[in-house]
Protein backbone atom coordinates (compact mmCIF):
# COMPACT_ATOMS: atom_id res chain seq x y z
CA UNK A 1 0.00 0.00 0.00
CA UNK A 2 0.96 3.23 -0.78
CA UNK A 3 2.34 5.76 1.72
CA UNK A 4 0.69 9.18 1.97
CA UNK A 5 3.79 10.79 4.11
CA UNK A 6 4.96 12.75 1.19
CA UNK A 7 1.82 14.89 0.88
CA UNK A 8 1.54 15.25 4.60
CA UNK A 9 5.33 16.45 4.44
CA UNK A 10 4.38 18.51 1.50
CA UNK A 11 1.66 20.70 3.66
CA UNK A 12 3.82 20.94 6.58
CA UNK A 13 6.74 22.22 4.41
CA UNK A 14 4.27 24.81 2.85
CA UNK A 15 2.80 25.89 6.17
CA UNK A 16 6.36 26.66 8.23
CA UNK A 17 7.60 28.55 4.66
CA UNK A 18 4.46 30.53 4.79
CA UNK A 19 4.87 31.22 8.83
CA UNK A 20 8.09 31.69 8.61
CA UNK A 21 7.45 34.98 6.26
CA UNK A 22 4.37 36.15 8.33
CA UNK A 23 6.28 35.81 11.75
CA UNK A 24 3.99 33.87 13.77
CA UNK A 25 4.67 33.16 17.05
CA UNK A 26 5.90 29.77 18.04
CA UNK A 27 3.01 28.54 20.37
CA UNK A 28 0.61 29.84 17.47
CA UNK A 29 2.66 28.07 15.08
CA UNK A 30 2.69 24.76 17.00
CA UNK A 31 -1.15 25.06 17.02
CA UNK A 32 -1.16 25.04 13.80
CA UNK A 33 0.66 22.38 12.54
CA UNK A 34 -1.00 19.85 14.83
CA UNK A 35 -4.87 18.59 14.06
CA UNK A 36 -7.39 19.66 16.71
CA UNK A 37 -8.89 15.96 16.46
CA UNK A 38 -7.76 12.60 14.79
CA UNK A 39 -10.03 9.70 14.73
CA UNK A 40 -9.23 5.87 13.56
CA UNK A 41 -12.24 3.60 13.51
CA UNK A 42 -12.78 0.30 12.49
CA UNK A 43 -15.42 -0.21 9.82
CA UNK A 44 -16.85 -4.03 9.89
CA UNK A 45 -19.74 -5.05 7.43
CA UNK A 46 -21.14 -8.05 5.89
CA UNK A 47 -20.35 -8.34 2.36
CA UNK A 48 -22.71 -9.88 -0.62
CA UNK A 49 -21.03 -13.19 -0.13
CA UNK A 50 -22.11 -13.31 3.40
CA UNK A 51 -18.80 -12.98 5.16
CA UNK A 52 -17.81 -10.38 6.79
CA UNK A 53 -14.63 -7.38 6.13
CA UNK A 54 -13.39 -4.91 8.68
CA UNK A 55 -12.29 -1.67 6.86
CA UNK A 56 -10.28 1.22 8.25
CA UNK A 57 -11.50 4.73 8.49
CA UNK A 58 -10.86 8.20 9.49
CA UNK A 59 -11.68 11.61 10.06
CA UNK A 60 -9.60 14.55 11.09
CA UNK A 61 -10.69 17.89 12.17
CA UNK A 62 -7.48 19.99 11.66
CA UNK A 63 -9.24 23.28 13.01
CA UNK A 64 -12.45 24.74 14.16
CA UNK A 65 -10.83 28.36 15.27
CA UNK A 66 -13.36 30.24 12.23
CA UNK A 67 -16.24 27.49 12.61
CA UNK A 68 -16.94 24.24 12.33
CA UNK A 69 -14.90 22.09 10.72
CA UNK A 70 -15.74 21.35 6.95
CA UNK A 71 -14.26 19.02 4.49
CA UNK A 72 -14.68 15.64 2.07
CA UNK A 73 -15.02 12.11 2.94
CA UNK A 74 -12.86 9.70 0.20
CA UNK A 75 -13.34 5.64 -0.52
CA UNK A 76 -9.88 4.59 -1.60
CA UNK A 77 -7.42 1.97 -1.30
CA UNK A 78 -4.60 4.77 -0.55
CA UNK A 79 -6.76 6.57 2.14
CA UNK A 80 -4.51 6.63 5.07
CA UNK A 81 -3.94 8.82 8.12
CA UNK A 82 -1.19 10.84 6.86
CA UNK A 83 -3.19 11.67 3.43
CA UNK A 84 -6.19 12.44 5.57
CA UNK A 85 -4.34 15.14 7.96
CA UNK A 86 -2.48 16.63 5.14
CA UNK A 87 -5.85 17.17 3.15
CA UNK A 88 -7.36 18.17 6.52
CA UNK A 89 -4.87 20.99 6.71
CA UNK A 90 -5.12 22.31 3.02
CA UNK A 91 -9.10 22.59 3.92
CA UNK A 92 -8.13 25.27 6.76
CA UNK A 93 -6.24 27.36 4.27
CA UNK A 94 -8.61 26.83 1.88
CA UNK A 95 -11.93 28.23 3.92
CA UNK A 96 -9.70 30.94 5.72
CA UNK A 97 -9.02 32.15 2.07
CA UNK A 98 -12.00 32.07 0.27
CA UNK A 99 -13.55 33.82 3.99
CA UNK A 100 -15.98 30.58 4.84
CA UNK A 101 -16.56 30.55 8.65
CA UNK A 102 -15.22 27.20 8.54
CA UNK A 103 -12.15 25.11 9.99
CA UNK A 104 -10.91 22.30 7.66
CA UNK A 105 -11.54 18.75 8.09
CA UNK A 106 -11.42 15.40 5.96
CA UNK A 107 -12.07 12.05 6.22
CA UNK A 108 -12.17 8.81 4.07
CA UNK A 109 -12.02 4.70 4.12
CA UNK A 110 -9.13 2.35 3.24
CA UNK A 111 -11.29 0.29 0.46
CA UNK A 112 -11.34 -0.18 -3.25
CA UNK A 113 -15.33 1.43 -3.74
CA UNK A 114 -14.84 -0.08 -7.90
CA UNK A 115 -15.17 -3.67 -6.29
CA UNK A 116 -17.69 -2.93 -4.42
CA UNK A 117 -21.09 -3.23 -4.99
CA UNK A 118 -23.87 -0.62 -4.41
CA UNK A 119 -25.23 -2.71 -1.10
CA UNK A 120 -22.06 -3.22 0.12
CA UNK A 121 -21.33 0.86 0.03
CA UNK A 122 -24.35 1.92 1.52
CA UNK A 123 -23.84 -0.66 4.55
CA UNK A 124 -19.82 0.97 4.46
CA UNK A 125 -21.13 4.31 4.68
CA UNK A 126 -23.87 4.31 7.30
CA UNK A 127 -21.21 1.72 9.60
CA UNK A 128 -18.79 4.85 9.10
CA UNK A 129 -21.19 7.47 9.71
CA UNK A 130 -21.73 5.13 13.00
CA UNK A 131 -18.36 5.30 13.95
CA UNK A 132 -17.55 8.66 13.79
CA UNK A 133 -21.43 10.59 14.70
CA UNK A 134 -20.02 11.99 18.01
CA UNK A 135 -17.63 14.65 15.53
CA UNK A 136 -20.16 15.33 13.00
CA UNK A 137 -23.05 17.80 12.90
CA UNK A 138 -24.33 20.58 11.06
CA UNK A 139 -22.65 22.88 14.08
CA UNK A 140 -19.72 20.62 14.58
CA UNK A 141 -18.10 18.92 11.43
CA UNK A 142 -19.50 18.69 8.04
CA UNK A 143 -18.64 16.14 5.52
CA UNK A 144 -18.70 16.33 2.13
CA UNK A 145 -18.47 14.46 -1.09
CA UNK A 146 -14.98 13.62 -2.29
CA UNK A 147 -12.82 10.66 -4.23
CA UNK A 148 -15.35 8.01 -4.94
CA UNK A 149 -18.05 9.16 -2.97
CA UNK A 150 -21.53 11.18 -4.35
CA UNK A 151 -24.65 12.83 -3.78
CA UNK A 152 -26.04 8.88 -3.17
CA UNK A 153 -23.22 8.67 -0.68
CA UNK A 154 -24.28 11.97 1.46
CA UNK A 155 -27.47 10.77 1.33
CA UNK A 156 -26.81 7.50 3.15
CA UNK A 157 -24.82 9.63 5.93
CA UNK A 158 -27.03 12.12 6.54
CA UNK A 159 -29.96 9.49 6.78
CA UNK A 160 -27.89 7.51 9.01
CA UNK A 161 -26.93 10.75 11.39
CA UNK A 162 -31.01 12.21 11.32
CA UNK A 163 -32.21 8.38 12.59
CA UNK A 164 -29.64 8.57 15.43
CA UNK A 165 -30.79 12.23 16.02
CA UNK A 166 -34.87 11.26 15.86
CA UNK A 167 -35.43 14.56 13.67
CA UNK A 168 -34.18 14.92 9.88
CA UNK A 169 -30.68 17.11 9.74
CA UNK A 170 -30.48 18.40 6.45
CA UNK A 171 -27.08 20.47 7.22
CA UNK A 172 -25.28 17.92 8.49
CA UNK A 173 -23.37 17.03 4.82
CA UNK A 174 -23.29 19.15 1.76
CA UNK A 175 -23.56 17.17 -1.57
CA UNK A 176 -27.18 15.78 -1.49
CA UNK A 177 -29.43 14.90 -3.43
CA UNK A 178 -31.74 18.41 -4.24
CA UNK A 179 -34.78 16.48 -2.83
CA UNK A 180 -33.05 16.22 0.39
CA UNK A 181 -32.11 19.74 0.84
CA UNK A 182 -28.67 19.73 -1.56
CA UNK A 183 -28.43 23.05 -3.51
CA UNK A 184 -28.65 23.70 -6.95
CA UNK A 185 -24.85 23.78 -8.85
CA UNK A 186 -23.34 22.29 -5.99
CA UNK A 187 -22.27 19.14 -8.40
CA UNK A 188 -20.50 21.65 -10.78
CA UNK A 189 -19.19 24.25 -8.00
CA UNK A 190 -15.46 22.93 -8.05
CA UNK A 191 -15.28 22.04 -12.20
CA UNK A 192 -16.89 25.83 -12.79
CA UNK A 193 -14.79 27.68 -10.64
CA UNK A 194 -11.71 25.72 -12.27
CA UNK A 195 -12.86 27.02 -15.39
CA UNK A 196 -13.31 30.88 -13.52
CA UNK A 197 -9.67 30.82 -12.90
CA UNK A 198 -8.55 29.39 -16.58
CA UNK A 199 -10.01 32.28 -17.61
CA UNK A 200 -8.84 34.77 -15.10
CA UNK A 201 -5.20 33.35 -16.02
CA UNK A 202 -5.79 34.06 -19.48
CA UNK A 203 -6.90 37.43 -18.98
CA UNK A 204 -3.61 37.84 -17.04
CA UNK A 205 -1.75 36.85 -19.52
CA UNK A 206 -3.62 38.84 -21.92
CA UNK A 207 -4.05 35.26 -24.01
CA UNK A 208 -7.52 34.76 -26.06
CA UNK A 209 -9.48 32.53 -24.60
CA UNK A 210 -11.39 31.71 -27.55
CA UNK A 211 -8.88 28.97 -29.48
CA UNK A 212 -7.11 28.63 -25.94
CA UNK A 213 -5.11 24.61 -25.71
CA UNK A 214 -6.13 23.07 -23.07
CA UNK A 215 -5.10 19.59 -21.74
CA UNK A 216 -7.02 18.20 -18.53
CA UNK A 217 -5.87 15.38 -16.51
CA UNK A 218 -8.95 13.84 -14.51
CA UNK A 219 -12.70 13.64 -16.12
CA UNK A 220 -14.23 12.94 -12.78
CA UNK A 221 -16.31 15.63 -11.57
CA UNK A 222 -14.13 18.37 -11.48
CA UNK A 223 -11.96 17.68 -15.08
CA UNK A 224 -15.49 16.79 -16.82
CA UNK A 225 -17.31 20.38 -15.62
CA UNK A 226 -14.26 22.03 -16.36
CA UNK A 227 -13.83 20.68 -19.82
CA UNK A 228 -17.56 21.61 -20.65
CA UNK A 229 -17.08 24.66 -19.86
CA UNK A 230 -14.74 25.98 -21.35
CA UNK A 231 -15.87 24.22 -24.68
CA UNK A 232 -18.61 26.33 -24.05
CA UNK A 233 -16.74 29.63 -23.73
CA UNK A 234 -14.36 28.43 -26.91
CA UNK A 235 -11.73 27.28 -25.82
CA UNK A 236 -10.14 24.32 -27.49
CA UNK A 237 -10.03 21.10 -25.39
CA UNK A 238 -7.02 18.81 -27.19
CA UNK A 239 -6.14 16.65 -24.48
CA UNK A 240 -7.76 14.82 -21.47
CA UNK A 241 -6.43 11.42 -19.63
CA UNK A 242 -7.95 8.94 -16.73
CA UNK A 243 -7.46 5.99 -14.74
CA UNK A 244 -7.64 4.19 -18.23
CA UNK A 245 -5.22 6.44 -20.37
CA UNK A 246 -5.51 10.02 -22.45
CA UNK A 247 -6.64 10.83 -25.98
CA UNK A 248 -4.65 13.78 -27.59
CA UNK A 249 -6.35 15.51 -30.37
CA UNK A 250 -4.53 18.50 -31.61
CA UNK A 251 -7.40 19.80 -33.70
CA UNK A 252 -9.51 19.37 -30.65
CA UNK A 253 -11.86 16.70 -29.06
CA UNK A 254 -15.83 17.58 -29.59
CA UNK A 255 -16.67 17.64 -25.58
CA UNK A 256 -20.07 16.64 -26.39
CA UNK A 257 -19.20 13.48 -27.75
CA UNK A 258 -16.73 13.10 -24.97
CA UNK A 259 -19.40 13.46 -22.49
CA UNK A 260 -21.42 11.33 -24.08
CA UNK A 261 -18.81 8.59 -24.54
CA UNK A 262 -17.84 8.87 -20.62
CA UNK A 263 -21.56 8.86 -19.75
CA UNK A 264 -21.78 5.07 -21.57
CA UNK A 265 -18.53 3.77 -20.59
CA UNK A 266 -17.26 5.31 -17.76
CA UNK A 267 -14.13 5.52 -18.63
CA UNK A 268 -12.12 7.23 -21.76
CA UNK A 269 -10.73 3.69 -23.26
CA UNK A 270 -12.80 3.25 -26.95
CA UNK A 271 -12.81 7.04 -27.62
CA UNK A 272 -12.39 7.84 -31.39
CA UNK A 273 -10.92 10.16 -33.58
CA UNK A 274 -7.49 10.70 -30.80
CA UNK A 275 -4.38 9.56 -30.13
CA UNK A 276 -4.09 7.43 -27.55
CA UNK A 277 -1.42 8.80 -24.72
CA UNK A 278 -0.30 8.29 -21.40
CA UNK A 279 -1.36 10.03 -18.56
CA UNK A 280 2.44 11.43 -18.21
CA UNK A 281 2.90 12.36 -22.03
CA UNK A 282 -0.25 14.79 -21.55
CA UNK A 283 2.02 17.19 -19.47
CA UNK A 284 4.19 17.13 -22.20
CA UNK A 285 2.00 18.35 -24.88
CA UNK A 286 2.16 21.54 -26.88
CA UNK A 287 -0.30 23.62 -25.25
CA UNK A 288 -1.79 26.64 -23.57
CA UNK A 289 -3.21 25.49 -20.26
CA UNK A 290 -2.70 22.53 -18.05
CA UNK A 291 -5.46 21.35 -15.41
CA UNK A 292 -4.14 18.49 -13.16
CA UNK A 293 -7.47 17.26 -11.79
CA UNK A 294 -6.85 14.02 -10.85
CA UNK A 295 -4.84 13.13 -7.55
CA UNK A 296 -2.43 14.13 -6.19
CA UNK A 297 1.99 14.15 -6.53
CA UNK A 298 1.57 14.66 -10.75
CA UNK A 299 3.90 17.34 -11.54
CA UNK A 300 7.09 16.07 -9.99
CA UNK A 301 10.84 17.27 -10.57
CA UNK A 302 10.83 14.56 -13.42
CA UNK A 303 8.56 16.03 -15.70
CA UNK A 304 8.41 19.73 -14.50
CA UNK A 305 11.08 20.78 -17.05
CA UNK A 306 9.27 19.20 -19.76
CA UNK A 307 6.10 20.97 -19.50
CA UNK A 308 5.06 23.56 -22.30
CA UNK A 309 2.06 25.08 -21.09
CA UNK A 310 1.97 28.70 -19.56
CA UNK A 311 -0.59 27.90 -17.45
CA UNK A 312 -1.25 25.24 -14.76
CA UNK A 313 -4.41 25.39 -12.86
CA UNK A 314 -4.58 23.17 -10.19
CA UNK A 315 -8.39 21.29 -9.98
CA UNK A 316 -7.14 18.61 -7.95
CA UNK A 317 -5.29 18.74 -4.46
CA UNK A 318 -1.65 18.89 -4.47
CA UNK A 319 -1.12 17.72 -7.62
CA UNK A 320 2.12 19.74 -7.89
CA UNK A 321 5.05 18.91 -5.41
CA UNK A 322 7.29 21.55 -4.08
CA UNK A 323 10.23 20.59 -6.25
CA UNK A 324 8.16 20.64 -9.21
CA UNK A 325 6.84 24.08 -8.20
CA UNK A 326 9.97 25.85 -7.81
CA UNK A 327 10.99 24.79 -11.69
CA UNK A 328 7.83 25.73 -12.60
CA UNK A 329 8.36 29.37 -11.13
CA UNK A 330 12.19 29.48 -13.01
CA UNK A 331 10.07 28.39 -16.07
CA UNK A 332 7.65 31.69 -15.58
CA UNK A 333 4.49 29.25 -15.45
CA UNK A 334 1.37 31.01 -14.04
CA UNK A 335 0.39 28.50 -11.61
CA UNK A 336 -3.23 28.85 -9.62
CA UNK A 337 -2.77 26.86 -6.85
CA UNK A 338 -5.25 24.37 -5.74
CA UNK A 339 -6.91 25.94 -2.51
CA UNK A 340 -8.13 28.66 -4.52
CA UNK A 341 -8.48 26.81 -7.84
CA UNK A 342 -10.44 24.04 -6.58
CA UNK A 343 -12.44 26.07 -3.99
CA UNK A 344 -15.56 26.45 -5.55
CA UNK A 345 -16.69 23.04 -4.56
CA UNK A 346 -16.73 24.35 -0.68
CA UNK A 347 -17.78 27.57 -1.73
CA UNK A 348 -21.31 26.13 -3.09
CA UNK A 349 -20.71 23.74 -0.43
CA UNK A 350 -21.15 26.66 2.22
CA UNK A 351 -24.00 28.33 0.24
CA UNK A 352 -25.97 24.70 0.62
CA UNK A 353 -25.25 24.36 4.01
CA UNK A 354 -26.47 28.38 4.73
CA UNK A 355 -29.88 27.23 2.68
CA UNK A 356 -29.83 24.12 5.09
CA UNK A 357 -29.58 25.68 8.18
CA UNK A 358 -32.07 28.55 7.01
CA UNK A 359 -34.84 26.19 5.21
CA UNK A 360 -35.07 28.72 1.91
CA UNK A 361 -33.24 27.65 -1.20
CA UNK A 362 -32.00 30.21 -3.83
CA UNK A 363 -31.93 30.19 -8.00
CA UNK A 364 -28.84 28.66 -9.56
CA UNK A 365 -28.90 31.87 -11.54
CA UNK A 366 -28.12 33.17 -7.96
CA UNK A 367 -25.50 30.75 -6.76
CA UNK A 368 -23.81 31.00 -10.06
CA UNK A 369 -23.39 34.41 -9.29
CA UNK A 370 -22.58 34.44 -5.95
CA UNK A 371 -19.72 31.69 -7.10
CA UNK A 372 -18.66 33.65 -9.74
CA UNK A 373 -18.04 37.21 -6.91
CA UNK A 374 -16.55 34.91 -4.67
CA UNK A 375 -14.33 33.41 -6.92
CA UNK A 376 -12.83 36.39 -8.61
CA UNK A 377 -12.93 38.37 -5.73
CA UNK A 378 -10.66 35.73 -4.24
CA UNK A 379 -8.25 35.50 -7.55
CA UNK A 380 -7.79 39.22 -7.16
CA UNK A 381 -6.78 39.25 -3.77
CA UNK A 382 -3.71 36.59 -4.21
CA UNK A 383 -2.51 38.42 -7.09
CA UNK A 384 -2.55 41.65 -5.83
CA UNK A 385 -0.91 39.78 -2.72
CA UNK A 386 1.60 37.74 -5.07
CA UNK A 387 2.83 41.74 -6.69
CA UNK A 388 3.31 43.41 -3.68
CA UNK A 389 5.41 40.60 -1.76
CA UNK A 390 6.86 39.39 -4.96
CA UNK A 391 6.08 35.96 -4.09
CA UNK A 392 4.00 33.17 -6.21
CA UNK A 393 0.13 32.74 -6.00
CA UNK A 394 0.58 29.86 -4.45
CA UNK A 395 2.15 31.49 -1.55
CA UNK A 396 0.22 34.64 -1.60
CA UNK A 397 -3.04 32.47 -1.40
CA UNK A 398 -1.41 30.27 1.92
CA UNK A 399 -0.46 33.81 3.45
CA UNK A 400 -3.79 34.87 3.08
CA UNK A 401 -5.28 31.74 4.79
CA UNK A 402 -2.81 31.03 6.80
CA UNK A 403 -2.74 34.67 8.38
CA UNK A 404 -6.39 34.95 9.22
CA UNK A 405 -6.00 31.37 11.05
CA UNK A 406 -3.32 32.55 12.83
CA UNK A 407 -4.99 36.18 13.38
CA UNK A 408 -7.88 34.46 14.91
CA UNK A 409 -6.20 32.46 17.23
CA UNK A 410 -4.64 35.25 18.62
CA UNK A 411 -8.07 37.33 19.01
CA UNK A 412 -9.53 34.00 20.91
CA UNK A 413 -5.97 33.35 22.92
CA UNK A 414 -5.23 29.50 24.86
CA UNK A 415 -7.88 28.53 27.08
CA UNK A 416 -7.59 27.67 29.51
Amino acid sequence: MKSNNVLYETALKQFDAVAAILNIEDGIRERMRNPKRSLIVSVPIKMDTGKTRVFKGYRVQHDITLGPSKGGIRYHPNVDLEEVSALAMLMTWKCALMHMPYGGAKGGVQCSPEEMSQGELERLTRRYTTEIVQMIGPDKDIPAPDLYTNSQTMAWMMDTYSMQQGNTVPGVVTGKPLLLGGSLGRAEGTGRGVSYMVMEAARVLYKELRGLRIAIQGMGNVGSVAARDLYEQGCNIVAVADVSGGAYNPKGILVPYLMHHLKEHKHLAGLRDVDVITNEELFELDCDVIVPAAIEGQITEKNADKVKAKIVVEGANGPTTPEADKILQDKKVFLVPDILANAGGVTVSYFEWVQDIQYYFWSEEDIQKKLKEVMLSTFNRVLALSNKQGVDLRTAALMLGIGRVAEAKTLRGLYP
